[in-house]
């Protein structure tokens, strides 16, 4: 099994595409809102060097937005 974080707000519609995404995969993943935990905010900061949402890694494989095609990729999704 892949290791999946994602980064998120509450308001985001990216980030809600990306979870819908790995909802209709059946993807695992652990979710951190960096609107209300600041730990999470810098250490996405300091690993993507984004401050956009979201941010999601895959085994350390970094995708900045909503990238199907990247996360099917990452995810070995046919």
């Amino acid at each position: 099994m892949k290791n999946v974080s994602i980064y998120t707000t509450p308001i985001c519609v990216y980030c809600k595409m990306t979870k819908d995404f790995f909802a209709k995969n059946n993807i695992e993943y652990k979710e951190l809102n960096v609107a209300s935990d600041v730990k999470a905010r810098d250490e996405m900061i300091q690993k993507s060097g984004q401050l956009g949402v979201p941010v999601t890694i895959i085994d350390g494989q970094i995708v900045v937005g909503f990238d199907q095609e990247r996360l099917s990729e990452l995810l070995d999704l046919k």
